[in-house]
């Protein structure tokens, strides 16, 4: 199992982006692999990586992602040529992924995530500028974008 570094590389290999914009980039990488490489909900045997994804104010978060780049601020972390090593599934949905989003601001792809389920249910009962621990739920991924996927 990889860890959601190894992800986010995938994302700085295309081009330079704010923390934010990762954090989103990576987000959708592994929704979507949720909802793809898994059969249902109630036996997701598929994860692209552990680490938890918390609905923080401004969209979904991988905390020790957002720690490793928090020096970074609202700049840019610089494109870099890592290596990673996924599957042939892994590598078309992450590349379907920066497709889609790959174009949007930081801005934007909050703003894409604060209209969706997940994101949405995990904040439930929140004002709308309360900080927040609470996980999105890998049910509440899969269920949403695989209902996305066969539309």
């Amino acid at each position: 199992m990889r860890n959601a570094s190894e992800t986010a590389n995938f994302f700085l290999s295309k081009e330079s982006m704010s923390n934010k914009k990762l954090q989103k980039l990576t987000y959708y990488a592994y929704a979507w692999t949720l909802a793809l490489l898994n059969e249902n909900a109630e036996k997701m045997q598929y994860h692209l990586f552990n680490e938890p994804i918390e609905a923080w104010v401004h969209g979904p978060v991988i905390p020790d992602l957002y720690q490793k780049y928090k020096e970074y601020g609202w700049m840019d972390i610089p494109k870099d040529n890592p290596s990673f090593n996924f599957s042939p599934d892994e590598l078309d949905i992450l590349n379907q992924v920066w497709d889609a989003y790959g174009s949007f601001s930081a801005n934007e792809l909050e703003n894409i995530s604060h209209q969706e389920a997940p994101w949405k249910k995990a904040r439930l009962g929140l004002a709308p500028y309360s900080a927040s621990s609470k996980r999105i739920s890998d049910k509440d991924m899969f269920e949403y974008y695989n209902e996305q996927a066969s539309q």
